[in-house]
């Protein structure tokens, strides 16, 4: 039979393993009623505190294990970049995993990371993860959790994201500045948190202007990006903000192909600052989600576990409109 998780007690007691879990640990963020309650129901269904996991806890493991959607990113290498050289500095070494966007090969991440028995997960979640679950049936309740970027919120533990709808918004208002006035978005998968956010802040500029929404979902890559742009020109856009630079990328080689000439016909906004923009022709415009120090404050979220603070909050990394000649029409008209 198998043992009782914190999933299985929340879902009898019809309350989020996050409460679950700090509640089993002892946390003072938990009413005393709600506790007992909980550590009553998990007597009743048997559950076993997992001792190995709490001796790696305190000190046992010096492993940890980042588990991202892909490594060949310059936002996510940044992350991990920054994750290791201060995690190297206090003495723990890393295990990186990618899910190239699979909920399966996130699951398969998360079984290594337990059999490698590390003391903590960092992780952002692929596009194909649609809950937090299959996170909690899988690590034992004493390994730390670190969530960053596209997080879920019924997961415990520290949870980094950047102020996605203000970058949106920033990146909005840069092209309604230049003089676009049918401006569309390449939102990217809105099944996630993070996409959302950043579709809530374009709207909000879209609204404010009095303009037009057009709203293409589903394109991250350069491919389906290319293809959305495509759709875009055809209804007559003028302008997209992209919510990741690789759609933006494929948005550029939509407008060159239409005989577009950017940023004089077409204005184009990306999202990360990928190593690329700098390089393309126009340079691309692009919010900067500032990688180092969300790996930075991922870091130091893990230490703090380690030595028993335990945090269940969300850390907001600012982000920063990076201007370059894809969005400069007025710029351009002035010379």
């Amino acid at each position: 039979m198998l043992k009782a998780t914190i999933t299985d007690i929340a879902r009898e007691m019809g309350i989020t393993p996050s409460t679950v879990s700090r509640a089993l640990s002892g946390s003072p963020r938990v009413k005393e009623a709600t506790r007992k309650a909980v550590e009553q129901k998990a007597r009743e269904m048997g559950y076993e505190r997992n001792v190995m996991a709490s001796n790696l806890r305190k000190g046992v493991a010096q492993t940890v294990g980042i588990i991202v959607p892909r490594i060949n990113r310059q936002f996510f290498s940044n992350v991990i970049s920054s994750i290791e050289s201060a995690l190297g500095t206090a003495g723990y070494s890393v295990i990186i995993c990618q899910t190239r966007e699979k909920l399966e090969n996130e699951i398969n991440a998360l079984k290594t990371m337990r059999s490698n028995r590390v003391a903590g997960v960092i992780m952002s979640h692929s596009i194909e993860s649609k809950d937090g679950s299959h996170v909690m049936e899988i690590l034992d309740e004493d390994t730390a959790l670190i969530q960053f970027d596209r997080v879920f919120s019924d997961l415990p533990g520290v949870k980094i994201v950047n102020d996605g709808a203000n970058g949106s918004y920033q990146a909005t208002k840069c092209l309604i500045r230049n003089g676009y006035r049918r401006i569309g978005t390449l939102a990217g998968y809105l099944g996630t948190a993070t996409f959302r956010s950043r579709l809530e802040g374009y709207r909000k500029a879209i609204s404010e202007a009095g303009l037009e929404e057009y709203v293409f979902t589903d394109a991250i890559l350069r491919k389906t990006g290319q293809e959305s742009a495509q759709e875009a020109i055809r209804m007559g856009c003028d302008a997209l903000y992209c919510a990741g630079d690789f759609s933006a990328l494929g948005a550029m080689d939509a407008a060159k192909q239409a005989g577009l000439c950017i940023p004089r016909d077409f204005g184009i906004v990306g999202t990360a600052n990928e190593i690329f923009t700098d390089l393309t022709s126009p340079a691309m415009s692009s919010i900067e989600q500032n990688p180092k120090e969300m790996g930075l404050r991922a870091a130091e979220a893990f230490l703090q576990f380690a030595k028993g603070i335990y945090e269940d909050k969300e850390i907001i990394v600012e982000m920063k409109l990076i201007e370059r000649e894809s969005s400069m029409r007025q710029t351009l008209t002035k010379q």
